[in-house]
């Protein structure tokens, strides 16, 4: 079975799921999507490893397993998405350590989540991106606002509700905004970092 290459477009906030959030994936080579149903602590975990700007002052879950393994010489070589069962994705983690390659079953989360702070690619096999792989739009019609893969998010790290956006921010100034940012990040809430760092990303725009 051949592999193809996958690439994060971007987390919006789940509108079937409560407290959940859909990670899309994109095929680098092609135009469909892979969306993927993940879990808040998961989603945040995975846009702070892909907003460079934000820095969590103690090592998050994931963090601390690549601290670990790099303690260890142990290299994240790349992640697969392998399997699709009743709509549930599984992954395996390739690592390599002394030249000695080994497989690890993890969670599709877990295992995208590694993937981008090892800098590793993400694959999965051309039969479950046939099988599960859409056309997004990322602008829906009326008519299709009810599918919860259309409310795609622009930014990564801005995985919120619409009503929970960053328009609460509006009414700061920039220098306000980033002594915000730097206390929300101390205080670990990062849900509300990213809010932030969204709305200072549209002032420098």
């Amino acid at each position: 079975m051949s592999l193809v290459k996958l690439s994060i477009k971007g987390i919006s906030y789940s509108q079937t799921q409560n407290g959940a959030y859909a990670l899309i994936l994109n095929e680098v080579d092609g135009e469909r999507k892979l969306p993927i149903v993940i879990g808040a602590f998961e989603a945040q975990s995975i846009a702070i490893a892909l907003e460079k700007e934000i820095k969590p002052p103690r090592p998050l879950t994931h963090d601390l397993f690549k601290n670990f393994a790099e303690r260890f010489d142990i290299v994240v070589k790349q992640v697969i998405i392998h399997k699709l069962v009743d709509g549930v994705f599984y992954s395996s983690i390739i690592c390599e350590r002394d030249k000695i390659e080994e497989i690890i079953d993890a969670r599709t989360s877990d295992a995208i989540a590694l993937a981008l702070r090892f800098n590793a690619p993400i694959f999965t096999y051309k039969n479950i991106l046939d099988k599960a792989g859409i056309y997004l739009k990322t602008n829906p019609s009326e008519s299709e606002k009810e599918e919860p893969v259309d409310d795609v998010i622009s930014n990564p790290e801005s995985f919120s509700t619409e009503a929970e956006s960053g328009r609460a921010y509006i009414k700061y100034s920039l220098q306000e905004l980033n002594d915000l940012l730097i206390q929300a990040v101390e205080q670990e809430d990062y849900e509300k970092a990213a809010k932030i760092r969204d709305e200072i990303s549209k002032r420098e725009s």
